[in-house]
């Protein structure tokens, strides 16, 4: 049996018209030879009737502090309608299509409501399903607890079902539909001769995801290339052939390693956040302040990023939004931090970068002639980060890609 999965997001599946549009490449997949199990987002986006917003700010008008389980119970039912919809889309084209949620479909999560990981998926229902000849809808973005509970996955988390299913289907490979033609060099909101690249790996298209290209979600990545099942990011709206996530050779039946004269792969931003320098030299034991700080900022449940511990202070960055708690908790502790909001994180990411000369002074030459001024750098062998004012995002971004001349 050749399995592919198929993930369409919510705006694939909004009206009629994209609906018939999604069961033609369901469609295409079944005369192709395949068995295909789709995955499905909610219907449309914030304000739309049916989509998770929608429904989320329909209790929080009511009372705001709606626990954790019952929230994962409102939040799967966006999924439950489109994949019923759907259903209903493909009977009516002739093609015998199920539907299961995630917890039928044998996606078992731990208990951690709104954000749950998957730990193990059981595909027998799917398998059988798939042998009649079916094509199986899945819920996205849902599964359920040993105990029976229904989770939900968090943020991408129907990205993260659709790997999942491949990996426990061993499927040929996982199509992710949305509403661009695949992975940019950039986003073209803000460069204009941006382009679709034809291949990453998984690595880029990790590092990419994390440093704010949303397009698909790292969790996803991680997944799929624990098996080195191929992703494709395509568009529903087209037949173009989009961006293909592997680390093998697509032209060979036994891969190797992608090898590419290409550096850089793309430039990813995410905006608005703040830097917090938080002086520690005159305390007496800067090693256990260093873990009081980073120790608070986990209990108060306050993601930080851009880390950089130096002998006479710590730095590193949070969201806008609870900056002001993260500044009250410092000051709470004794420190008066200081503080530079409304930042933005620039991210080159390429797998050529590792052990290649210049890459950095290419990077600063670039920041330095448009007039960024940098606030704070690190690196990896992928990634090398910078952080700038957010007025300079816009300008910093532009001028990186085309100084890695990322347009050809």
């Amino acid at each position: 049996m050749r399995i592919v999965v198929q993930k369409f997001g919510g705006t694939s599946l909004a009206t009629a018209e994209r609906r018939a549009l999604v069961a033609s490449k369901v469609s295409e997949a079944v005369h192709s030879g395949y068995s295909p199990v789709i995955v499905v987002s909610a219907i449309g986006r914030s304000g739309d009737p049916y989509s998770t917003d929608t429904f989320l700010n329909m209790v929080k008008g009511i009372h705001p502090d709606l626990p954790k389980r019952e929230l994962d119970l409102l939040m799967s039912c966006g999924e439950v309608i489109s994949g019923t919809v759907l259903v209903s889309t493909l009977n009516s084209r002739g093609l015998k299509a199920v539907l299961f949620t995630g917890g039928q479909a044998g996606i078992i999560t731990n208990d951690d409501f709104g954000d749950a990981r998957i730990i193990r998926v059981e595909p027998g229902e799917i398998l059988e399903q798939l042998a009649e000849g079916k094509v199986v809808v899945v819920t996205g973005f849902q599964g359920v607890t040993e105990s029976g509970q229904i989770t939900t996955l968090g943020r991408g988390g129907s990205d993260t079902t659709a790997s999942a299913l491949g990996v426990a289907l061993d499927a040929e490979t996982i199509d992710i539909y949305t509403d661009v033609e695949g992975i940019m060099t950039a986003d073209p909101r803000i460069v204009d001769d941006a382009r679709i690249l034809d291949t990453v790996t998984y690595n880029e298209i990790c590092q990419l995801a994390y440093q704010g290209a949303k397009v698909i979600h790292p969790r996803a990545v991680e997944i799929a290339m624990q098996r080195n099942i191929p992703l494709r990011i395509k568009s529903t709206f087209s037949d173009a052939p989009g961006t293909l996530v592997t680390n093998m050779h697509p032209d060979r039946e036994v891969g190797t390693d992608i090898t590419s004269d290409r550096i850089i792969a793309g430039i990813a931003h995410t905006p608005s956040v703040t830097q917090l320098r938080v002086l520690t030299v005159n305390d007496p034991d800067i090693h256990l302040t260093d873990k009081r700080i980073f120790k608070a900022m986990a209990l108060a449940d306050i993601s930080v990023d851009f880390i950089s511990v130096q002998p006479e202070a710590v730095l590193y960055t949070v969201s806008d939004e609870i900056a002001a708690k993260a500044v009250s908790i410092l000051q709470n502790m004794g420190f008066q931090p200081d503080v530079v909001a409304s930042c933005a994180k620039v991210s080159i990411v390429g797998a050529g970068i590792a052990g290649v000369p210049g890459v950095m002074a290419d990077m600063v030459e670039a920041l330095s002639d448009a007039g960024v001024t940098i606030l704070q750098s690190a690196d990896s062998h992928t990634t090398i980060w910078v952080l700038v004012h957010k007025e300079d995002m816009v300008t910093a971004v532009q001028s990186l890609h085309k100084k890695f001349k990322l347009e050809v």
